[in-house]
């Protein structure tokens, strides 16, 4: 928990917008610029085209712009237009080096939670590993068009749209890492096709595009572990997450009714143990979590308790995939 206590630390200070970090951090961003720099030229130098279209779903900020979420709503919509989607991820809580082809009995620490939830959300085929390049390779064997989660930064491989997501909150103190969230500065929008804010509510324009607006909100609470039919629709509870900003799935499931009289915070991916969850089942509570952490905490959970999910329904600004399809149509 010290990790997840000093990530705190870290989003308490990027996202605070009337104090400056102090110069040591400002410092360390600039060599962090040069080094991003030289990385962006290296990758965008050997760049390679893969065997379908591809879409990269990516951010500039660190964490917590929806980019699952809008990556399953996405592929839906694809779907809907006749197209055959492949979804391409790095399989991030897993060392996956070379990719494999998710399926139904693919656990979290092999190819990573983001890889399962895709699967089990979008009803798409998933491929999931570190080698980006090899998984892209794959893809004709399974679909028509790729979409790329978390790719704005991974320019070895061209896309025909890059849409990039950024909270509502902005950019926070607009410094680089890790002074500040920041992954690329502002200027870099330049390279994206489309522009996505996320998050409800109004929100700054930080360009001169149009920036488009997209949401996820919480539709209610269902068991995932197949105990209780029925949704669950008040009480206390206790919220488990290990996520990159988890006030937000907190201050969701309040805006709903509920009491969270306990939030056990660890580490973005975290890998839970069977300690770790005889931990939370003590006693008679009610435990409410994410999706990407419900697919880790599934195959160790009680199978009679239930694991209570919160579950996502997307709005999106009108308009918005009538741009991404004309894109991909260009």
């Amino acid at each position: 928990m010290q990790s997840a206590a000093m990530q705190q630390w870290f989003e308490h200070m990027w996202w605070n917008k009337r104090r400056k970090p102090n110069m040591g951090w400002r410092l360390l961003s600039r060599v962090y610029a040069k080094l991003m720099q030289y990385d962006q030229r290296k990758r965008f130098q050997t760049q390679v085209c893969p065997p379908i279209p591809m879409i990269s779903v990516g951010n500039i900020t660190v964490g917590g712009s929806g980019k699952t979420p809008f990556v399953v709503w996405l592929a839906g919509e694809l779907k809907a237009q006749g197209f055959k989607p492949v979804l391409l991820s790095r399989g991030d809580g897993a060392n996956n080096q070379e990719p494999h082809v998710v399926s139904a009995y693919s656990k979290a620490h092999e190819v990573g939670d983001e890889a399962v939830l895709l699967y089990r959300l979008s009803g798409c085929p998933v491929i999931a590993g570190r080698d980006r390049i090899k998984g892209a390779e794959m893809a004709a064997e399974y679909g028509d068009v790729l979409i790329l989660d978390d790719g704005f930064q991974y320019r070895q491989l061209h896309r025909v749209c890059d849409i990039v997501l950024i909270p509502k909150e902005g950019v926070g103190n607009g410094c680089l890492l890790p002074a500040g969230p920041l992954r690329e500065p502002i200027s870099a929008l330049s390279r994206a096709h489309i522009i996505v804010r996320t998050g409800q509510g109004d929100f700054t324009h930080l360009t001169q595009a149009k920036e488009w607006g997209w949401q996820a909100v919480i539709a209610g609470l269902s068991d995932w572990n197949g105990v209780c039919l029925t949704p669950l629709e008040t009480g206390d509870v206790e919220l488990v997450t290990s996520i990159a900003r988890p006030r937000r799935v907190r201050n969701g499931l309040e805006s709903l009714g509920f009491e969270v009289q306990e939030h056990h915070i660890f580490d973005d991916h975290h890998a839970y143990t069977k300690e770790d969850v005889a931990k939370l089942l003590r006693g008679n509570k009610t435990i409410v979590t994410t999706g990407k952490d419900a697919v880790k905490l599934l195959p160790l959970w009680d199978s009679n308790k239930p694991l209570w999910v919160l579950e996502q329904k997307a709005i999106a600004e009108s308009g918005l995939f009538d741009v991404v399809r004309a894109v991909i149509d260009s």
